[in-house]
């Protein structure tokens, strides 16, 4: 079936199989390898993208379902001559180690920073009368469908929460 898919504020054309899943057209049909293939059942994370600003998992979702939505993927959250302000605190905060884990969890991160700007509770959240806060406990929760197989979630969650107090410092200046 022919699809089309605006991907990184780019429109791509396809001709693919029903039953193609978003992740496999990302990576085998346009080459956006960021974005990877670890368990195939949307239990690991290492396939997250965010479609229409809502971070999903890749391996769950057909294609032709993401047809006139927008999807980012983490070659479209920056460069290694531009990284995004996220990036760059994973980068800052060593929140990798062997990197196979790094764009999913960098994606759900940007999606969960959204998610707690918008106010949105978690299992964990206390105060439901008040924003979010972007505590450690907060931030484990809700990217606890993200594993790192090196065992990097300190780091990770440190990046996080310093990513989270610039955007809130910048917000005070707004």
């Amino acid at each position: 079936m022919q699809i089309s898919l605006t991907i990184n504020h780019q429109t791509e054309r396809l001709d693919l199989d029903p039953r193609t899943t978003l992740l496999d057209a990302l990576r085998q049909h346009l080459k956006l390898t960021g974005s990877k293939k670890g368990c195939d059942h949307g239990q690991c994370g290492a396939c997250t993208v965010l479609l229409d600003g809502r971070r999903v998992n890749a391996c769950l979702i057909l294609a032709a379902m993401a047809e006139g939505r927008s999807i980012t993927t983490i070659e479209g959250l920056g460069s290694p001559e531009a990284l995004s302000p996220l990036q760059a605190q994973f980068l800052h905060h060593d929140a990798f180690q062997c990197g196979y884990c790094t764009p999913g969890q960098i994606l759900s991160a940007t999606g969960m920073l959204e998610e707690l700007a918008a106010g949105w509770p978690s299992h964990v959240t206390q105060d439901l009368t008040s924003a979010c806060q972007a505590s450690r406990t907060e931030i484990s929760e809700r990217l606890s469908g993200n594993l790192c197989r090196c065992g990097a979630y300190s780091n990770i969650v440190a990046a996080v929460q310093a990513e989270a107090a610039a955007d809130a410092r910048s917000e005070d200046k707004a």
